[in-house]
């Protein structure tokens, strides 16, 4: 892996995996969707690119879980299938969240960045423990990997490469 790849997350697939068709690929997917995963993934035509996966921050059943996880940033991959490589170039895009109102909603601001890197949530409780002593224990955790790795995950199983781009287009 050279320096270019690690800078911009790109990871191939183990040799002598053979490459699935693009139709394979798409749908293997858009089959990550599920009623209990924080991100959906769709068509990416409205976006310029073959699909998209984004939070689901919009949505109000998932708003008092982005809500409670005190997240800053708001992420989209756009997507595209380039069959003849084959590969999958993806963008990541973040924008900052803030919460409003009361009760609070999530609004997203208009900084914009891209090829942005891991946003990392996690809350801790502090309580004496058995010792008398302060303890601090994990009692939320939000990554966004959580978008990101299934994603990769199964396009190297697919036998595609996964090219993260920072610059120019997909």
């Amino acid at each position: 892996m050279g320096f270019l790849d690690m800078l911009t997350g790109t990871r191939r697939p183990e040799a002598g995996i053979a490459p699935r068709s693009a139709e394979e690929l798409r749908a293997a997917l858009l089959g990550l969707n599920g009623p209990d995963v924080p991100y959906v993934i769709g068509d990416g035509a409205a976006h310029g690119a073959d699909l998209v996966a984004q939070w689901r921050i919009a949505e109000p059943a998932w708003q008092t879980f982005f809500i409670g996880s005190q997240l800053t940033h708001a992420i989209r991959i756009r997507m595209r299938l380039a069959e003849d490589v084959p590969e999958v170039r993806a963008v990541e895009e973040s924008w900052e969240v803030t919460r409003v109102g009361n009760p609070p909603r999530l609004r997203t601001s208009a900084e914009y960045t891209r090829g942005a890197g891991r946003t990392v949530s996690r809350r801790y409780t502090l309580q004496r423990g058995e010792s008398g002593r302060l303890e601090a224990t994990e009692s939320f955790s939000f990554d966004s990997a959580q978008l990101t790795d299934p994603l990769r995950n199964t396009t190297l199983e697919a036998g595609w490469t996964w090219r993260g781009v920072i610059f120019g287009r997909l």
